[in-house]
């Protein structure tokens, strides 16, 4: 072979290595993804469900562009996390993206009974304070930690850290101190398009954890809380400036992936029911609810915000929990489009059955009816999931069953969220949700030019996973390339 064109197969060769490097590594945006990737089917993951929600109901100048993925399909425990990129020299960290929660924190270096492997195929990491030329340790007389406390700490002395601790409802729990380090956040810049954007956050430094948070099977690098306290990441890029207090998301259950942005969104236009008063969570007043065309006979006080703190809408949550005297009757209207239908119990909790037909067409939509005329319709391929080829299992949980108090709320996780766009707008006070394919893309403001910018849809899984046939096709083509080289 001449060594003209010997020359040009390498550099053939190294164009491809090195666009191989980058599908390999994925781009700069932070990206969300599902735990436990797209669809599947099998029981192992029931047991999952509930577990996961039982800890979980135990916790201006730009927009910002966080690159979602994974799906909200209750047989792999809808869970969604993110990468974040954190310190000087820049470090990327994986965390749980969570709406009923207000501080982010990441595990840090020597920290007891932190996971160092996940079955996520993830690459976990520990932040390490001393190794980041901008990290500082808070005090516990700065005001971000009389902040998150919503009081000063009559046990501070000088140069004592300021220390947390979480404790979720399965008795998992967390605690360590605040740090405050720089982050690379991706700020929209066109359609489709972003740039490197820092910030100076406040987060926890886990140094202990007990139960399922360190578990190898559902294991991240930490959490990341989009509540409303002033200790929120959202609240602290809000009050340096940098955002509105707006952000929205758009979850995939076909696909995998979705959106997720700060920012107000301008398209699509988005109905909103405003937020009840001094809540921790996204708590909205539920009026009614319909089934199959019909309005459920309820008690006229049951969602009567004197004996009840309203419907909790929470994008962490698995199921959907209802009081009694709604799960009974919905129930009731279900079934009764499929009188001869029997029922199985799975795991002595979910009501499952064989089904070999299109559930759209056997079962009836289900609609929330919300105060200022918002509904929130849910079809039966939302809150039923197919565990086995043919076998369904009901997405409705009794409420009262579910907590040791026997306290019945009202809270609505991720089988009817999925498929939406939901706005959570803390400028206004209010929430608001359309049907939407979530595998397109949004456009929000720039409230620096007035612009608006479409943001589109990621999978976190695509930027560092390859296919076996993608893998196996670049091998065949490195062979072949070589071969012509020699």
């Amino acid at each position: 072979m001449d060594s003209g064109r010997r020359c040009l197969l390498w550099v053939l060769l190294l164009s491809f290595l090195v666009q191989l490097m980058f599908v390999v590594k994925g781009n700069v945006v932070f990206q969300v993804h599902h735990k436990y990737g797209g669809r599947c089917k099998g029981k192992a993951a029931l047991g999952a469900l509930r577990a996961h929600d039982s800890r979980r109901h135990g916790r201006m100048l730009s927009a910002i562009d966080f690159q979602l993925g994974g799906d909200g399909s209750p047989t792999s425990a809808a869970l969604y996390y993110t990468k974040i990129t954190i310190g000087t020299p820049p470090v990327d960290y994986y965390v749980q993206v969570d709406t009923g929660s207000d501080i982010l924190w990441v595990n840090c270096q020597n920290c007891e009974r932190c996971p160092t492997k996940s079955d996520l195929k993830i690459p976990l990491k520990q932040y390490d304070l001393r190794a980041s030329s901008t990290g500082k340790t808070i005090t516990c007389d700065q005001d971000f930690c009389d902040a998150a406390f919503n009081r000063p700490n009559p046990d501070c002395r000088a140069g004592m850290n300021c220390e947390y601790s979480v404790t979720y409802g399965d008795g998992s729990r967390t605690e360590g101190y605040f740090v405050r380090d720089y982050f690379r956040l991706d700020r929209v810049t066109g359609n489709l398009q972003t740039s490197a954007m820092n910030g100076s956050i406040a987060f926890g430094c886990s140094a202990k954890q007990s139960g399922e948070l360190g578990s190898s099977s559902e294991a991240v690098d930490g959490i990341i809380g989009f509540g409303q306290a002033n200790t929120s990441l959202l609240s602290q890029l809000a009050s340096s400036g940098k955002v509105k207090k707006i952000f929205s998301h758009c979850l995939d259950g076909n696909e995998g992936g979705g959106i997720f942005a700060i920012g107000e969104v301008v398209q699509p236009k988005v109905n909103r029911t405003p937020l009840v008063q001094n809540e921790p969570h996204y708590n909205v007043n539920l009026k009614a609810v319909e089934v199959g065309g019909e309005f459920l006979n309820l008690s006229t006080d049951l969602f009567d915000m004197g004996s009840s703190r309203g419907t909790i809408i929470d994008s962490g949550t698995t199921l959907a929990y209802l009081p009694s005297e709604v799960y009974q009757q919905l129930m009731a209207r279900m079934m009764s489009k499929q009188p001869n239908l029997e029922t199985h119990l799975v795991e002595q909790q979910f009501r499952c059955f064989w089904y070999s037909g299109n559930v759209d067409d056997g079962f009836p939509a289900v609609n929330f009816h919300f105060e200022d005329s918002l509904a929130l319709p849910v079809y039966p391929r939302d809150y039923l999931f197919e565990v086995r080829d043919n076998e369904y299992c009901i997405g409705w949980q009794n409420s009262g069953m579910q907590t040791k108090d026997g306290r019945e709320i009202t809270l609505l996780g991720d089988i009817v969220l999925t498929d939406k766009l939901v706005v959570y707008d803390l400028e206004n006070q209010t929430i608001g949700w359309t049907q939407y394919n979530c595998s397109s893309s949004i456009r929000v403001r720039d409230e620096a030019t007035g612009n608006s910018y479409a943001v589109g849809a990621h999978n976190l899984s695509s930027a560092f996973t390859l296919s076996k046939v993608n893998v196996i096709s670049i091998l065949l083509l490195i062979a072949t390339l070589l071969i012509l080289i020699d």
